[in-house]
């Protein structure tokens, strides 16, 4: 799963790094479902993901100490969905004084750590959930 970036995969949803994040430590979870909005899921779908957003939440603030986290999600290509079928959340760690800006001012993304580091130090937390997960 390092590969592909997944940090956990369960059966109703997963949690991976975004291959090409606004900054160190951006995770996406996605159900599994192929779903368009979260009311198209069914309950226990949506459960697994507000579970897994919290789970990411948590993690990402003992392995990077963010000064606050963006969580979100883009429902529809108007809102910058790229598949119009499928949905995930996006959960972005940002610090007072960040260069998050860049990439709207100047199409550039500053990143302090690459993405096999971040893997490596979020791994171990989310292999916590359910270790027979991944």
């Amino acid at each position: 799963m390092r590969e592909r970036l997944v940090l956990y995969a369960g059966q109703r949803a997963v949690v991976m790094l975004n291959r090409y994040p606004y900054s160190s430590g951006h995770l996406m979870v996605a159900p599994r479902a192929h779903a368009a909005s979260p009311e198209l899921l069914d309950r226990e779908e949506r459960n697994t993901v507000a579970d897994l957003i919290a789970a990411s939440v948590a993690n990402l603030r003992e392995a990077y100490k963010p000064s606050g986290i963006n969580v979100g999600a883009n429902l529809g290509r108007a809102a910058g969905a790229s598949f119009a079928d499928h949905m995930h959340w996006h959960l972005v760690p940002r610090w007072e004084g960040d260069t998050n800006f860049m990439t709207v001012l100047v199409s550039t993304r500053v990143l302090s750590q690459p993405l096999a580091e971040t893997y490596a130090l979020l791994e171990p937390l989310f292999k916590a959930i359910d270790p027979a997960a991944v």
